[in-house]
């Protein structure tokens, strides 16, 4: 299992709605708008690396609203 956080910058104003959506996503284990220099802050899984990247690429980014992602794997060191 892949966990990651990402980071999303939205348009103004559309934080509370792309947290929303977003929250509704299969995978998506929490989603949160925050302040700050990102908008939203969600935690996410998947099986392996390549269904988090179609995760946040097909579904994530698809969301109406997101300007910028970045995607921060959790690592456990």
């Amino acid at each position: 299992m892949v966990q990651a956080y990402i980071l999303i910058q939205t348009e103004v104003g559309k934080a509370a709605e792309v947290a929303r959506k977003i929250a509704a996503i299969a995978g998506v284990t929490q989603a949160e708008d925050v302040t700050g220099p990102y908008d939203v802050i969600v935690r996410a899984e998947a099986r392996d690396v390549d269904e988090l990247g179609k995760l946040v690429v097909a579904r994530i980014q698809a969301v109406e609203g997101i300007t910028r992602t970045l995607t921060c794997p959790i690592v456990h060191i």
